[in-house]
């Protein structure tokens, strides 16, 4: 059995169009984040810890953890759902099914948020119904949750899709000819074929739910340790021209980006070892 190698560039050309994609990326990834944690310890690392004495920054660190521990598992369970109905069964909407999880792709994310304000805000559709029953969702964390929840939606079902379509349903239509039962079939034959792209789906999730900016703004009013979380916490303290606390808690949103980086290299390279394995056998 052939195997293919992959060969180094030996061309000038080549050695030049490396050179220039490692100096891009120096300049639009590497740069910005060493110039983020550069200000962040400009001051020494007392100034950077007293950051995170703030109650405020604390509020702003445990509303965005509790707002990615309720999406993702929302996100997983969606993504798994849609991916097995849209690659194993043939249906009429289909393609519309496709678009919408889509959608979420190819809308600004303010837009995202503002449907929420049109429909459970003040002057929302159903504002006057909810502030009767005093419930309340703008400015609040389920608004919130359902701002980021449209936001992260497509993730783990765009990982899931093409490998379950891949796949076919050869092993589940055997697993069922033998007698097993959905939850049997699903359990043991479909969930352990997808588990890596399952949990690169939620990885990704997980990074745009503590990132995202754009959606939960509009719902958040910003209130201060109450609805802001850490990305708006960045905006508050930056615009108040406290930069060291901004850029502080701005490390921790990117260290927590290198985090997920890690641990999807650790992924694929488990991905990688098990596929290894398993063509040796």
């Amino acid at each position: 059995m052939s195997t293919r190698v992959a060969r180094l560039p030996t061309t000038l050309g080549s050695w030049a169009l490396v050179a220039i994609g490692v100096a891009w990326l120096a300049v639009v990834v590497v740069l910005p984040l060493v110039a983020v944690f550069a200000e962040a310890l400009r001051k020494g690392v007392e100034a950077y810890l007293a950051t995170f004495d703030d109650p405020d920054a604390w509020s702003a660190i445990r509303l965005t953890l509790i707002i990615a521990a309720i999406c993702v598992p929302l996100n997983a369970i969606f993504g798994l759902a849609a991916a097995w109905c849209v690659a194993k069964f043939e249906f009429r909407g289909k393609g519309l099914l496709l678009t919408l999880i889509d959608l979420p792709f190819s809308i600004s994310p303010v837009i995202s948020g503002l449907v929420w304000v049109l429909l459970f805000g003040a002057q929302g559709l159903l504002g006057e119904a909810l502030a009767d029953a005093n419930v309340k969702i703008i400015f609040a964390l389920p608004g919130l949750v359902l701002a980021t929840l449209l936001v992260t939606l497509p993730f783990v079902a765009r990982e899931l899709i093409p490998l379950m379509q891949e796949q076919g349903a050869d092993e589940e239509t055997a697993a069922v000819t033998l007698g097993a039962n959905g939850w049997t079939v699903f359990w043991n034959v479909t969930l352990p074929n997808v588990k890596w792209a399952l949990l690169y789906g939620v990885l990704l999730s997980n990074a745009r739910a503590m990132g995202e900016f754009g959606a939960v703004s509009v719902v958040s009013g910003s209130i201060r340790g109450l609805t802001n979380t850490m990305p708006l916490q960045v905006e508050v303290l930056y615009n108040e021209y406290n930069f060291v606390a901004a850029f502080a808690m701005a490390s921790l949103l990117a260290g927590l980006g290198l985090l997920t980086l890690l641990l999807k290299t650790v992924l694929e390279l488990s991905v990688h070892d098990e596929l290894s394995s398993s063509r040796r056998h």
